[in-house]
């Protein structure tokens, strides 16, 4: 996995847990804490994705 996939995948839980406290304290800035989740999960996916297809096509034809 690479170094950007690690740091959105953390974001995405930090911003996760933000979201449920702030849910919990009765604050409706959890609204902004959910829709960084969802920015980052996608960048996440993104780059997890990307790594393994630029993996795949550097080990070659006989990989598949």
């Amino acid at each position: 996995m690479s170094r950007l996939a690690l740091f959105a995948l953390v974001v995405c839980l930090l911003s996760v847990t933000a979201a449920v406290v702030s849910f919990a304290n009765g604050s409706w800035l959890g609204v902004v804490w959910v829709l960084l989740t969802g920015l980052s999960s996608n960048m996440a996916w993104y780059y997890f994705r990307r790594d393994r297809l630029r993996a795949r096509t550097a080990a070659g034809p006989q990989a598949r």
